[in-house]
């Protein structure tokens, strides 16, 4: 048999990252009572996302660095979801004082490479040929009831925890060094290798991958949630010894944020940075 040379992947929530500047001069030329107004709907808004069930969830950080002050994450059952995500941002008033800093856009992915072998052999000791019509029910029918299996993963939450690092990445593809031409079990091998050291730090972060080949500029979506910020920069240094990240890895901006609940809402905006993430 022939190894496989993609491995099989299931997808999830529709996932929108809004990185946002707030336009600080024009908030505070602002009288009181307007601001109060501008951040009670925001507030309400709020809290009705993050309230809601698994896969439709928003939630706003409050962000470090020159890169932006607002990041909002959004998990939406498909991207219809994320565009009204994304009209209702803009419909609130405090729209009129956000400028767009940078977005992202992905789909929760759980990747096989541990199964797809597995399957692959199943369904060749079934006397089932790919390509075949019999073969593309039967590996659709393998996901479907992985999917199911697996909601709870595909559709998560948003953590609560205080910290968020979200980063782009890619598999490197060029001269050299090509993921894609690397054959199967190779690549199986090493991502079970970069697996082992993610699950040793399984207590500390919860970690949601999702995938953005033909969505955005890069090939996948990292979000880290962690009650600790220091855990971030332990967990990538590990994992860049390892194969597949040594060799084959490149990483994109990094964005560092502090969960802002929506009744602290109001203290982000008053500039009580202490205060709006405690």
């Amino acid at each position: 048999m022939s190894n496989p040379s993609v491995p099989l992947t299931l997808e999830g929530a529709s996932v929108l990252h809004q990185m946002f500047h707030v336009r600080w001069e024009e908030w505070r030329g602002l009288d009181a009572h307007t601001r109060g107004a501008v951040v009670r709907e925001f507030e309400e808004w709020l809290q009705a996302q993050e309230g809601a069930e698994g896969g439709e969830q928003s939630a706003a950080f409050a962000m470090l660095g020159h890169k932006g002050d607002l990041m909002l994450v959004h998990y939406r059952r498909d991207f219809v979801g994320l565009l009204d995500a994304q009209q209702q941002v803009r419909q609130l008033s405090l729209g009129a004082y956000l400028t767009p800093a940078t977005s992202y856009l992905s789909v929760v992915e759980l990747g096989l490479y541990e199964s797809t072998r597995k399957i692959h052999e199943d369904l060749e000791g079934r006397n089932l040929t790919p390509g075949t019509p019999e073969w593309d029910t039967a590996i659709a029918e393998t996901l479907d009831r992985q999917k199911k299996a697996m909601a709870a993963r595909l559709f998560p939450e948003i953590p609560e925890s205080k910290y968020l690092c979200f980063y782009p990445m890619d598999r490197k593809r060029g001269e050299q060094k090509n993921w894609y031409q690397v054959p199967f079990g190779e690549r199986q091998r090493m991502m079970h290798e970069h697996g082992l050291v993610g699950r040793r730090y399984g207590g500390q972060v919860k970690q949601v991958i999702s995938g953005s080949i033909g969505f955005d500029d890069w090939e996948w979506g990292v979000d880290l949630f962690a009650e600790t910020p220091l855990v971030f920069k332990q967990l990538i240094y590990e994992m860049r010894f390892d194969e597949v990240s040594a060799a084959y890895a490149l990483f994109g901006p990094f964005f560092i944020g502090l969960r802002v609940p929506s009744e602290k809402f109001g203290e982000f905006m008053r500039g009580e940075g202490r205060t709006a993430v405690e």
